[in-house]
């Protein structure tokens, strides 16, 4: 009676030894990808740096200054003065019939309304 006995406590220590190997294995496993992503992701800050302070060099006035001195004949480039921008009021608007010519009624119609 005692040898079944012993032989499924055997069976349950080794089934819970198996158990507690994978589960380690499994935890062990998700650290090293948590460990990769947060490399990963301080490579990833790293790079955004990089490329701010680099967009902070090409953009600075001065440069551009300098570049379009140089290049502006070649380029057609002017400066810009007052009289390129117009008012808002100058600007050409379609007439209202055009735009309500145009619309899909089903837009301006509710919801449950609509076909």
């Amino acid at each position: 009676m005692r040898g079944p006995l012993y032989f499924a406590a055997a069976a349950m220590v080794a089934a819970s030894a198996v158990w507690a190997y994978r589960v380690n294995y499994a935890a062990q496993a998700g650290l090293d990808r948590v460990a990769a992503l947060r490399g990963e992701i301080r490579r990833e800050r790293e790079a955004i740096v990089v490329l701010r302070a680099e967009i902070a060099h090409l953009s600075a006035p001065d440069r551009l200054r300098r570049l379009a001195a140089a290049n502006g004949t070649e380029l057609a480039l002017a400066p810009l003065s007052a009289d390129a921008f117009a008012a808002f009021d100058a600007l050409p608007t379609p007439p209202p019939e055009a735009f309500w010519a145009r619309a899909d009624p089903a837009v301006f119609m509710a919801p449950e309304a609509a076909p």
